[in-house]
């Protein structure tokens, strides 16, 4: 019997969930692997192409990353000529990033990983069912992080 319920498991849509994610950032890595790129790189360039000049800091807020990563994932952008980081002109202490020529200019030569990585997984799927995965996704998402928030608190 105990088998079976972990079998169950492993085809939960908590399993199927993470399968996605898992393979879906390996699509993605591969995508900005020629381009010299990881994922949080890709990210970061998006928010800056997308906002323009951002708050490091707001940066580490938007993509749910420490800090530390952060810095390391800067100073990498930095090394490579596509991002310059400066202090904020309100807060010294804080830093602003933005493109640089280069950053731009590889940004407008890189393919969209999403829309690839979208246009392969949901190919054949209605615009109607990937609503209502999202709809199930998110509820499921609020769910976990309301629960999660109550057992937290003190």
């Amino acid at each position: 019997m105990a088998s079976k319920d972990v079998r169950e498991q492993h085809e939960s849509a908590g399993a199927w969930a993470k399968r996605y994610y898992q393979t879906s950032q390996a699509v993605l890595e591969s995508i900005l692997r020629p381009h010299g790129l990881g994922p949080t790189q890709w990210y970061v360039l998006y928010q800056l192409a997308h906002d323009g000049p951002t708050r490091q800091r707001d940066l580490v807020r938007a993509l749910r990353i420490e800090r530390a990563t952060m810095t390391g994932v800067v100073a990498a952008l930095v090394r490579k000529g596509l991002v310059e980081q400066t202090p904020d002109p309100g807060d010294l202490r804080q830093k602003t990033l933005r493109l640089t020529e280069a950053g731009g200019e590889l940004w407008t030569r890189l393919p969209d990983p999403i829309a690839r990585i979208l246009a392969v997984a949901f190919d054949g799927v209605s615009e109607e069912e990937q609503a209502q995965v999202v709809r199930i996704l998110r509820g499921a998402t609020e769910r976990l992080a309301h629960h999660l928030k109550e057992e937290t608190a003190p």
